[in-house]
């Protein structure tokens, strides 16, 4: 029983590639995950990263969260009445660009939304799409422990560049993906480690719009 619970994600797979009819082959090729890597990963003798896991979310149409309950990452689970709006975000960033002397402007619930506003339609153009493809991975790797957000970034990114979405979805989420990549902000990311909070209430404001639609 132990043993069938730490290899979940094996398990997992497994099923998919039934269902598929797959090879570890054609999952290979389809991931561009080496075929060994894949092996050690369903015998449970590699874990998975999360690029693994965003792969095999895409290529096997899983959701990002259930591949990571698999494969044994903490996912933050959020309450409705947890949740934060965008205004206590901005006021608790507000508070920390106060007590520091690395950043003297201030930060405002219309300049995230006029921001986000600016991605979103970006996101939308084919340069868009070509950055988020581009320059998601290295920017992850950048900021890697930095903030709890990254996990719904993962999912929005799988969902995004797979289509999994409606157009309003899609845009809202785009716009998030590209405020995290794009380093000059309304907060600039090189402010290292402020520059990265309103990444945070970026993709905690359209998270929760997403959640609202659903």
């Amino acid at each position: 029983m132990d043993e069938q619970k730490k290899n979940q994600l094996g398990a997992l797979l497994k099923e998919h590639l039934r269902k598929r009819s797959l090879s570890l082959r054609e999952l290979s090729e389809r991931t561009q995950i080496d075929k060994a890597t894949i092996s050690r990963i369903i015998n449970g003798k590699r874990k998975a990263n999360l690029n693994h896991l965003q792969r095999f979310s895409e290529s096997l149409g899983v959701s990002f969260d259930e591949m990571m309950t698999a494969a044994g990452y903490a996912i933050e689970k959020t309450r409705e009445s947890e949740r934060q709006d965008i205004h206590s975000s901005v006021a608790e960033i507000e508070d920390v660009l106060q007590t520091s002397n690395v950043y003297d402007r201030s930060f405002t619930t219309e300049e995230l939304k006029n921001k986000l506003n600016e991605y979103e339609q970006y996101s939308q153009t084919e340069e868009g799409k070509r950055t988020i493809l581009a320059e998601f991975e290295s920017k992850v790797e950048k900021v890697a422990g930095i903030g709890p957000f990254l996990t719904r970034l993962h999912d929005m990114y799988s969902r995004f560049t797979s289509g999994r979405g409606t157009p309003r979805e899609l845009l809202l989420m785009g716009g998030a993906l590209l405020y995290f990549i794009v380093s000059v902000d309304v907060i600039p990311d090189y402010i290292f480690p402020i520059g990265y909070i309103d990444d945070a209430a970026a993709v905690q404001f359209v998270f929760n719009q997403l959640s609202h639609k659903s």
